[in-house]
């Protein structure tokens, strides 16, 4: 292991359900000044996705390094049908080979990744922020919003959006959206700031010892989408024009697709509400772009930026209205597959753009060769060091795969077997219970055509199914025997 001192710390802001293109450059017009910050003087990767798009499924991914079928948490951890309730013990996690190497780990924010392994147990220093295990409000926050004469849960929100026959009636509806009388800084959004910039103060300080780790988990743009002025009015929802995927007809779709408008409450819903909601949404965005401008400050302020990894991610993304669906569910659409990813290395990147596939879970490779830590033979995970260090691109002697693989296995309402394999042209689906799903990324971004049985995509849709059945292979997906004999007698 090198000198302590020789490794950089390294700073990781997750946010909790944020689209891939409300950051894009490409994307709808939100203001996200910090996080273009980063894309401009690091690599940001345009075909990242998350192996899950299940909270405490893809929480686990990044931990362990693992797909959701190797370290078994394959839905949310605190309902009541949780498959897993915590991750096996042991399992290694690049938190707890980090804090054997030496760094100094802290935590603020959601968890979500178990009920009774908190952040403690896997190394951090918890700082507070949320409850141990899912997303309740922790009694620091609760304090801390008693001191300012604005106790939580005793605000009168405004224009309030639920799912359900009638949207403004939250006796049986999904709570999606509001705007909140508080002030800015009453917000959770900003309290997770404030508890960051301590920890950075304190390291700056000489407080802690050795490099340090810290992670801020934001709880947003995740529903219900409610923010206070000025970013509860930031955006017109006048001015804002549905996404081609608003067209969705369910036509050829697996059947699973249309049934969940009606499950998740929103087959009523018109676009004038969708645009309502999604304005807030782009709002609670931008309100988490400027906190995570303060906490970059605070590096600069503390004379810690030139020595600090900064990486922004995202769990997985969030419909909002694209495909008139809300939430995330057994639909793999990039809506909630396609995540953000920005790393700012100072001195190893310098503004580039990678368009090579990698996932979510990539991550905890990544931070450990940054650490220079072995990664753990466990880990199904590829460090994204080489593409860092070379503009963006794979160096020449590396053999990197053009595609990328994620699953589903059931939220809520029961385990629903799902398999993707995506490259940059083409994504297919595999659907245990129904048909399956094929899609021309290039011809048709918006996935609203399955051309699965499509004759001129015979080659394509051969080639995409070997190519889901290697993906299985090497990681031992516990459904490949079937699969694999299911997708070689199909037609």
């Amino acid at each position: 292991m090198a000198d302590s001192d020789s490794r950089p710390n390294v700073l990781f802001v997750l946010t909790d359900q944020e689209r891939y293109d409300a950051s894009a450059p490409d994307g709808p017009p939100v203001e996200t000044e910090a996080i273009d910050s980063l894309s401009s003087e690091g690599v940001r990767f345009q075909q990242a996705v998350t192996p899950i798009s299940i909270c405490s499924s893809a929480r686990a991914s990044l931990l362990t390094g693992q797909f959701p079928h190797g370290h078994g948490m394959l839905n949310n951890c605190h309902e009541p049908d949780a498959i897993r309730e915590d991750l096996p013990d042991e399992l290694p996690t690049f938190s707890e080979e980090l804090v054997a190497a030496g760094y100094d780990l802290t935590y603020t924010g959601k968890w979500h990744a178990g009920r009774e392994r908190t952040p403690a147990d896997f190394g951090f220093s918890y700082l507070g922020g949320s409850d141990t295990h899912h997303d309740d409000i922790d009694e620091a926050f609760r304090e801390y919003r008693r001191e300012r004469g604005t106790p939580v849960g005793e605000v009168a929100l405004e224009g309030t959006i639920y799912t359900g026959e009638d949207p403004r009636d939250g006796e049986n509806g999904t709570f999606v959206a509001a705007k909140s009388p508080i002030d800015v800084e009453e917000t959770r959004a900003y309290f997770l700031a404030e508890r960051t910039i301590d920890a950075i103060e304190s390291h700056a300080d000489g407080d802690r010892d050795g490099p340090f780790f810290h992670r801020t988990d934001f709880y947003g743009p995740h529903h219900p989408y409610v923010v206070p002025e000025p970013y509860a009015s930031m955006y017109d929802p006048d001015d804002i024009e549905p996404p081609d995927s608003y067209a969705e007809t369910y036509d050829g779709k697996p059947r699973v697709h249309e049934n969940y408008l009606a499950y998740r409450g929103v087959a009523d819903f018109d676009w004038e509400l969708w645009a309502e909601a999604l304005a807030k949404y782009w709002g609670f965005l931008t309100m988490i772009d400027h906190q995570l401008e303060r906490i970059l400050g605070a590096l600069d302020d503390h004379g810690l930026a030139d020595e600090t990894v900064v990486v922004h991610a995202s769990d997985h993304g969030d419909f909002a209205g694209s495909h008139r669906q809300f939430n995330k569910g057994p639909l793999m659409y990039d809506d909630t597959y396609r995540i953000p990813l920005q790393i700012r290395w100072p001195g190893v990147t310098d503004g580039a753009t990678c368009e090579t596939p990698v996932h979510l879970h990539d991550l905890a490779a990544t931070f450990l060769e940054i650490a220079e830590v072995p990664v753990p033979e466990s880990f199904d995970s590829r460090s994204l060091v080489p593409l860092l260090e070379n503009g963006g691109e794979p160096p020449a002697d590396l053999e990197w795969r053009d595609s990328t693989f994620a699953q589903y296995h059931g939220d809520e309402f029961g385990l629903y077997s799902q398999r993707m394999v995506r490259t940059a042209a083409y994504k297919y689906v595999y659907n245990g219970p129904d048909m399956d799903e094929l899609y021309d990324l290039e011809a048709d971004p918006a996935e609203l055509r399955n051309l699965i049985d499509h004759p001129e995509y015979e080659t394509v849709r051969t080639n995409m199914r070997e190519r889901l059945t290697e993906w299985m292979d090497e990681t031992d997906d516990p459904n490949r025997v079937w699969v694999s004999g299911v997708l070689e007698n199909a037609s």
